[in-house]
């Protein structure tokens, strides 16, 4: 007479075990949804690993159901292409690379930190004093780069282009090397490479820096997707950029610990980029927010298309709402 009430105790507790097994068919022991992977693309450097290692030592990907598939670039350009050919679907560009979503191959989903490295330099013994001065003179520059960007800028606000000096198209590590050895009258170029510049030439005179033209104009580092994903995954891109987000906002208010982490997350050494934070804006979002809603981040991406018309790289200066999704931008910080 036990052996029916054995296994029916038997059954019964098999049919729990299947009926949990099913409440439970989300594959984790929760229930919650498995986590959406993003395949994202960055740069090994403070600007373009900052948010990232922020995002990872929060736990903010896990936070907002998402699961990073990170890939590292040497630029921003390779990760544009890469958008292009569907191998990732998020990418971080520096502004030098800005025409590119510009001409429509990707879209600028948020605002990074605003770059104040950059900088025009001249000989203490050179007798230039101002960049007006530089008319007739040589002057290294990795073309296509910030560097290039402020030299235009900066001659166009002193009435002069492209054609009045002696423009030298030089690697980055070229125009160390040149300016040191007075090969060169000025450099366009940024730190921390100044700072080697300065061990050589430590009284070299800085003509203009990229901070001068602020808030009218400013060199944005930027957080890109690729064109189809915003089209038809708004919830993804909404939920990447509250990570965005929310590691901006921690960054600005630790900007010295922000640096350690980054160091540590990129696996190089602690004081690697150390003081990085004195030479770029970082804005809360609140800020950026703000700075959308007033068309100031539209005209920081707008004063940059223009100058890449003057050096070839655009045909005409797009309306940057073609390719600046401020309104996600906007959205996401509210919800």
């Amino acid at each position: 007479m036990r052996r029916p009430r054995r296994l029916a105790a038997v059954f019964t507790a098999a049919l729990a075990l299947l009926l949990s097994a099913a409440c439970g068919s989300s594959g984790n022991e929760t229930g919650a949804a498995e986590p959406k992977t993003v395949r994202f693309g960055y740069i090994a450097d403070f600007a373009g690993a900052a948010v990232l290692a922020t995002a990872d030592k929060q736990g903010l990907w896990a936070k907002h159901g998402l699961k990073p598939d990170l890939k590292v670039f040497t630029n921003g350009p390779l990760q544009i292409q890469a958008l292009g050919s569907g191998d990732i679907d998020f990418g971080y560009i520096g502004s030098g690379a800005t025409w590119l979503p510009a001409s429509g191959k990707a879209k600028i989903i948020a605002p990074n930190m605003l770059g104040q490295a950059d900088r025009i330099i001249t000989h203490a013994d050179s007798g230039i004093t101002s960049v007006a001065a530089l008319k007739g003179k040589k002057i290294g520059v990795p073309e296509g780069t910030s560097g290039d960007m402020i030299l235009q800028l900066a001659l166009k606000e002193a009435g002069l282009t492209a054609k009045d000096v002696q423009k030298v198209n030089m690697d980055p590590s070229t125009v160390v090397t040149a300016f040191s050895s007075k090969q060169i009258d000025a450099a366009a170029i940024w730190y921390p490479l100044i700072d080697t510049i300065k061990k050589n030439a430590p009284d070299l005179v800085e003509l203009t820096k990229s901070e001068d033209y602020y808030p009218r104009l400013s060199f944005p580092s930027s957080f890109v997707a690729r064109n189809e994903l915003v089209a038809d995954d708004t919830a993804t891109v909404t939920k990447v950029l509250k990570v965005i987000q929310e590691a901006d906002d921690w960054i600005a208010a630790n900007t010295a610990e922000a640096e350690t982490l980054t160091a540590t997350f990129l696996k190089v050494p602690a004081g690697q980029f150390k003081g990085s934070s004195a030479v770029t804006k970082i804005l809360p979002t609140a800020e950026l927010v703000k700075l959308t809603e007033d068309g100031s981040v539209a005209g920081w991406y707008k004063g940059l298309a223009d100058i890449f018309v003057a050096m070839g790289k655009l045909p005409q200066s797009p309306d940057p709402a073609t390719y600046f999704t401020a309104d996600l931008y906007k959205s996401a910080s509210s919800g």
